[in-house]
C-alpha cells in the first residue's frame, strides 16, 4: 500500500474503531443500564442478586464509551465540535445518569437497611436517565440534527424505544447469569420487554428512511436493496427465536445463554445497518470522515497509541468475563 492510499485509508480505520467501540459499549453497558431499569420490580434479596451479576464488568463495559468518545475528540475533531455542540444537553443528562448509576452502586453496599432503598432507586434513576439521553443522541444523530417537528419526535421514539432494548438485553443477561426464582422472574420481565422493543424497532425502521433521503436512497436503490433485505429478515428470525426460547423450558438450563447471544447477533445487525446508511459520513449529510479528519500525521501518532490501548482494554475485558463466568452467586462484602 502506497503512502497515499494508507493516509487515505488512516480515517476509515478510525472511524470503524469509533464505531466498534461504541458498538461494544451499547451491549455490554446495555445489559448493566437493563438491569438497572429492572431493581423497581425485584425483591430486596434479588436486587443484591442482580447488583452481583453485573459487578464485575460495568466499569470495564464503561471504558468502551470513554474510548469511542476519545477517538471522536482526536480523530474527527471537526465533528466531534458539530455532535457534542448538538448534544450538549442529552450528554449532560447522560453523564449525571452515570453518576448517579456509579454513586449509588458503591454506596449501597455500605448502606443502613433504612438507606438502602434510596440507593436503589437512585441506581434505577441513573440507568433509565442515562438510557433515555443515548437514545434521545442517537436519534438526533441518526437524523443530521435536522430541523422541524418530525426530527425531534424521531429522536423521542428512539428515546423510548432504546431503553425497552436495554431491558430486555439485561432481562436475558439475568436468564443466563441466574438461577430459580430470579431466573423466572427475568424470563418474565424479558417476555414483558419483548413486544415493546420488537414494535418499536419495526416503527424506527420505517421511519429511518422518511426522516432522511440519504438512508432512503441507500436502502430502496435496486440491485442493493436486494442484499440488504438479508438484515432485516435475519433480525426477524433472531427475535422470533428469542420469543420461541423464552417460551421453552430449555432457557432454564443449559441453553440460557442462548436468548442473549441471539440479542447481541440484532444488535450487531443493527449496527451494520446503521454503518452501511451512514458512510462515509461521520455526520450524515454534512462532514464526511476525511472532511472530519485529523492530519495523517496526527492519525499515525494516534494510531501507535490507539494499537497499544485498544488491545489492553479488549484484554481486560475479556479477562474479568472469564474470571466471572457462569451463575452468579451469593453477594458478599468484606
Amino acid at each position: 500500500m502506497s503512502i497515499l492510499s494508507f493516509d487515505a485509508a488512516l480515517p476509515v480505520i478510525f472511524m470503524a474503531l469509533m464505531g466498534i467501540a461504541m458498538l461494544v459499549y451499547v451491549i455490554s453497558d446495555g445489559y448493566d443500564l437493563g438491569v438497572g431499569m429492572l431493581m423497581h420490580r425485584a425483591t430486596e434479596a434479588e436486587k443484591d442478586v442482580m447488583v452481583a451479576s453485573i459487578g464485575p464488568f460495568w466499569d470495564a463495559n464503561e471504558t468502551w464509551l470513554v474510548l469511542g468518545i476519545g477517538i471522536l475528540l482526536i480523530a474527527f475533531p471537526k465533528a466531534h465540535g458539530v455532535v457534542l455542540g448538538e448534544l450538549y444537553l442529552p450528554v449532560a443528562f447522560m453523564l449525571i445518569g452515570l453518576t448517579l448509576r456509579g454513586v449509588a452502586f458503591d454506596f449501597r453496599v455500605k448502606a443502613k437497611d433504612s438507606h438502602k432503598k434510596s440507593w436503589d432507586r437512585l441506581f434505577f434513576a441513573g440507568s433509565t436517565i442515562a438510557s433515555v439521553a443515548q437514545g434521545w443522541m442517537l436519534g438526533r444523530y441518526v437524523s443530521g440534527f435536522g430541523e422541524g417537528w418530525n426530527y425531534p419526535l424521531f429522536a423521542l421514539a428512539i428515546a423510548a424505544a432504546l431503553p425497552m432494548a436495554y431491558v430486555l438485553l439485561g432481562a436475558s443477561w439475568l436468564v443466563m447469569k441466574t438461577e430459580g426464582d430470579l431466573q423466572q422472574r427475568a424470563i418474565g420481565w424479558a417476555k414483558t420487554a419483548w413486544a415493546p422493543m420488537v414494535v418499536g424497532l419495526v416503527l424506527i425502521s420505517m421511519a429511518t428512511p422518511w426522516i432522511s433521503a440519504t438512508v432512503r436512497e441507500r436502502w430502496f436503490a435496486l440491485p442493493e436493496m436486494i442484499a440488504l433485505m438479508a438484515i432485516p429478515l435475519t433480525t426477524g428470525v433472531l427475535l422470533a427465536a428469542v420469543r420461541a426460547l423464552l417460551n421453552s423450558r430449555i432457557v432454564r438450563g443449559p441453553l440460557a445463554w442462548l436468548p442473549f447471544v441471539l440479542l447481541i447477533c440484532v444488535f450487531v445487525l443493527g449496527f451494520l445497518g446503521l454503518a452501511y446508511s451512514i458512510f462515509p459520513y461521520v455526520v450524515i449529510d454534512r462532514l464526511t470522515i476525511w472532511q472530519a479528519a485529523s492530519a495523517p500525521e496526527s492519525l499515525k501518532f494516534i494510531l501507535v497509541g490507539v494499537c497499544i490501548s485498544v488491545p489492553a482494554i479488549a484484554a481486560y475485558t475479556a479477562f474479568a468475563y472469564r474470571v466471572f463466568r457462569g451463575k452468579t452467586g451469593e453477594l458478599r462484602y468484606a
